[in-house]
């Protein structure tokens, strides 16, 4: 049976990550993946940066350096151009595992149901190397929207995260480029209002720490953008998301006090209302990506 490449649009916002961008344009183009669209919108580089794209200038589906208005806006440009049925972006410091692309190519073929999905976080040094690998959670909307995921500071990492183009086209088809740090957050608050977030027990990319990442320079700004936006989505929910998150905390409630007896019940009851999807594994006896059941 011949193998389906549907087309993969990634687009990689950049601004003077000269020191970087040679690393994350690699870890695209080194994916081999042959429908791939990708996207680089730089935002007026003074370093090093232009020279390093034009290396790659005849790999890449578009590209562009011109003065614009941040990270977002350079984003949702870059989208606008792009046609592919599986979007994602890299931050011109980040970097995708090997094999990413076939892995998100397999899974979302598998499996129809699937609208996005997050692979396990990792994060990459300054060197380049993957200093860690983080534990892949569960996902909620309604812990999303209750705040829970917020004060826990458990994020969502957009690096590894995949989408296909008709769920970013029910959700608006547009990044909010009002924001300056927290646009992945609000984008994600508005896909939980269709559809569930798969986990998937791969390494797809990493996050980069280095000493002028801006998330990190600037996290109580991401803190407080993010709270904005979390406070405006609560003020839209429906009737319906509002009385099971009720729900969800009085049986939270419960959990701190109730006798080790009812503990199993009130949290197979709990899990119910939380409504997590199954996680996507890689079964070794298939040898395919399957689906794993919550337990």
């Amino acid at each position: 049976m011949a193998i389906t490449y549907p087309k993969i649009s990634i687009v990689t916002p950049s601004y003077n990550q000269g020191k970087f961008i040679e690393e994350t344009i690699l870890s695209v183009l080194n994916q081999n993946y042959p429908n791939l669209e990708y996207i680089i919108i730089d935002g007026g580089s003074t370093d090093e940066t232009i020279d390093i794209i034009n290396k790659y200038a005849s790999k890449l589906s578009y590209w562009v350096s011109e003065p614009d208005g941040g990270m977002y806006y350079a984003i949702q440009k870059g989208f606008e151009k792009s046609s592919g049925d599986i979007m994602a972006w890299i931050n011109s410091d980040d970097k995708y595992h090997p094999g990413a692309f076939d892995i998100i190519r397999q899974v979302f073929e598998q499996f129809p149901m699937v609208e996005w999905l997050t692979g396990i976080p990792t994060v990459w040094n300054e060197s380049g190397l993957c200093v860690a690998v983080n534990p892949l959670y569960n996902w909620s909307k309604y812990e999303m929207y209750s705040g829970e995921y917020y004060q826990q500071q458990r994020w969502i990492q957009q690096e590894s995260t995949f989408w296909r183009r008709s769920l970013w086209e029910k959700a608006g088809g547009y990044m909010n480029t009002e924001l300056q740090l927290a646009g992945d957050f609000e984008l994600w608050l508005r896909f939980f209002q269709y559809t569930k977030l798969y986990p998937l027990q791969a390494l797809i990319a990493g996050f980069r720490i280095q000493a002028e990442q801006q998330t990190a320079i600037k996290y109580d700004s991401y803190l407080k953008e993010a709270y904005e936006c979390l406070q405006h989505k609560i003020t839209h929910l429906d009737d319906q998301t509002i009385r099971t998150m009720k729900q969800i905390k009085s049986y939270n409630r419960w959990l701190e006090w109730t006798s080790r007896v009812n503990v199993y019940r009130w949290q197979e009851q709990r899990l119910r209302l939380l409504d997590y999807p199954p996680r996507v594994c890689y079964n070794f006896k298939k040898k395919l990506f399957d689906i794993a059941p919550i337990v």
